[in-house]
């Protein structure tokens, strides 16, 4: 699962993404409401662990144009804020926020309220995904290939599962890199993700995955 920080004190975010990581989550981690918005906008995540105080946009602005509009955003928001008043609460609840969980606050909890949230939005991920004659079953952790299974490394099968379930999409080298890894800074400047693509086109076919020059990597629809 991936999941989005948006909190602009760095201790705090750096230990909730340590956190979320070692309980198996990709973490993306936006220090400004506008940051957070961007990426929430255009990326898929499977929950959103959201600041209310933020500079450039606060959490509550944030949270009101992911839940507006003629397709709102489906994702999970769990909203952390220093205030605790009930006011401050209805407000951030009837923004769109689906839980509320105010500072300081007990680690366990907020690992028991993002994994209780993200099992409400489990079962809308369907586990079979296809393109191409590629089958991957996400249940059984199988990928076939014109019938054939093909075995792939734990980094490869993620990779591919993120493209299928984003199919039609570009996905930039940073994002995959967030998205499947968790983390970007030290392979920001790598190949990491080349090298697993050329993996799967070896394993899977080369037109699988369509190279779009300057921006990424795609699964056509």
């Amino acid at each position: 699962m991936t999941i989005l920080i948006v909190e602009d004190n760095l201790k705090l975010a750096a230990n909730l993404r340590d956190l979320l990581q070692l309980e198996g989550h990709a973490v993306v981690v936006a220090h400004d409401g506008e940051e957070g918005l961007r990426r929430a906008l255009g990326e898929r995540f499977d929950c959103i662990v959201l600041d209310l105080n933020l500079p450039k946009m606060d959490g509550l602005a944030v949270c009101r144009a992911l839940r507006d509009g003629d397709e709102p955003a489906p994702v999970p928001i769990l909203m952390l804020t220093a205030r605790s008043a009930k006011r401050d609460v209805v407000i951030g609840l009837d923004t769109g926020a689906d839980d509320y969980l105010a500072k300081p606050f007990d680690l366990d909890e907020l690992l028991a309220r993002v994994r209780t949230l993200m099992r409400r939005a489990t079962p809308e991920r369907t586990p079979r995904l296809e393109s191409g004659g590629v089958v991957l079953d996400a249940n059984s952790h199988e990928v076939l290939k014109g019938g054939r299974p093909v075995s792939l490394a734990p980094r490869e099968f993620a990779l591919l599962e993120h493209l299928l379930r984003n199919k039609g999409v570009v996905q930039d080298r940073l994002t995959l890199l967030e998205q499947v890894w968790g983390e970007s800074d030290d392979l920001l400047f790598s190949q990491t993700v080349d090298v697993h693509v050329s993996y799967l086109r070896r394993k899977l076919g080369k037109t699988l995955i369509t190279t779009v020059p300057g921006k990424g990597y795609l699964i056509r629809a």
